[in-house]
């Protein structure tokens, strides 16, 4: 890509495989067990999530303005939120993950999760949604208090968790691409820690790997064709424990580093934030009622257009391959570089978004399902 000319060929190179190779370091006979038990956590999951839907007729129907075309039962990324909750704990007393963090993140992902989970039962007001999602928030930014973070590190936590929560939310609409663009997200933020941190990014790289382990467990129930959607208890989950992975990320960062590191942050994270934002402001501008769900995303569209799930999940995740190389290609440069690395990846996902999606976004439908705001 152009805009990495600015970094250098040896010194890109050094970097890459500096995060690439670091997870070498891991001790991965006491990490392989933990990560097995994620897998089968997230499988576990899905299959008696699914077992448990059918029998009380959780179903999500199909309908002219949904992706899917069958009924299919909801509820399936309970095994997730275990996991993660769990890996919270387990990295809160590893050491993996500051104590008070580990806290912080296990409480508030719990309560996140169980407002999922009523959700996926019976519907759920969207303020008292909402109100989860910030109570989790400041629960997040206390642990990060306590554990001795900066102010603005406690801001960020407090505003990215209901964020990447909606942000989540609203991009799981088709088979695989919630959960495919998490695994690579976690693993993302993970080689990024170990090429800016070294020992100390090798250890906070586990709880991405359980994340991400936790993901490919359940991925095989929702793709390439969905035997069970993740449900708001799932892509709440996955939301909140993104924002976990970006805050321990940051909280590791040398003096006067958290400002590039952050921009770098966004860049595994960068398909999802793009292609909702946009669509979002779009929304608003076009005076639409934006709070309502919706079938206008860029990804929704071009699954309409190629008549399959199977090939918008593998674009967005090729996309996000590519964000995390440059990342780690430019986690060694200046700031001035990392911001010009992130533009560039935002210049591009604005012209896709617009490809896409068509310029004339007033064609949006109202939906009632796969796609509902928190």
């Amino acid at each position: 890509m152009p805009v990495l000319q600015g970094v250098g060929q040896h010194q890109a190179a050094a970097q890459l495989r500096r995060g690439l190779r670091g997870v070498d370091r891991l001790d991965w006979i006491h990490a392989l067990p933990w990560l097995a038990a994620a897998a089968a956590l997230g499988a576990a999951g899905a299959w008696l999530a699914r077992a448990h839907a059918l029998r009380h007729g959780l179903l999500d129907l199909p309908g002219e303005r949904r992706s899917h075309q069958v009924p299919t039962p909801r509820g399936g990324g309970i095994g997730i939120a275990v996991a993660w909750v769990l890996a919270c704990v387990l990295s809160g007393g590893a050491g993996w993950m500051p104590r008070e963090l580990a806290l912080a993140a296990g409480c508030g992902s719990l309560l996140v999760a169980v407002a999922g989970y009523i959700d996926d039962h019976r519907p759920l007001s969207a303020w008292w949604r909402l109100l989860a999602h910030v109570v989790a928030g400041l629960v997040l930014a206390a642990g990060v208090s306590f554990a001795g973070g900066a102010a603005w590190l406690a801001l960020l936590a407090f505003v990215a968790v209901p964020v990447m929560v909606n942000v989540w939310n609203f991009m799981d609409g088709i088979d695989g691409i919630a959960t495919s663009q998490a695994a690579l997200a976690a693993l993302g933020i993970a080689a990024l820690g170990i090429a800016s941190h070294g020992e100390e990014g090798v250890r906070a790289a586990l709880p991405a790997l359980l994340l991400s382990a936790a993901c490919l467990g359940f991925l095989p129930s929702n793709f390439p064709r969905a035997r069970i959607f993740l449900g708001d208890v799932g892509s709440g989950t996955l939301g909140i424990a993104l924002a976990v992975l970006v805050v321990l990320l940051l909280s590791d960062a040398a003096p006067g580093q958290g400002a590039g590191l952050l921009v770098l942050a966004c860049l595994p994270l960068s398909a999802f934030l793009i292609d909702a934002t946009l669509t979002l402001g779009w929304r608003i501008v076009s005076r639409e009622q934006w709070w309502t769900a919706h079938v206008g995303h860029a990804y929704q569209r071009l699954a309409r257009r190629t008549g399959s799930h199977v090939p918008v999940a593998f674009a967005y995740a090729g996309w996000t391959a590519v964000a995390v190389l440059a990342a780690l290609a430019a986690s060694g440069s200046g700031f001035i570089v990392k911001l010009a690395v992130c533009a560039g990846f935002i210049a591009a996902g604005i012209l896709v978004w617009r490809a896409s999606t068509g310029t004339d976004a007033r064609t949006h439908e109202e939906t009632p399902d796969d796609d509902q705001p928190e």
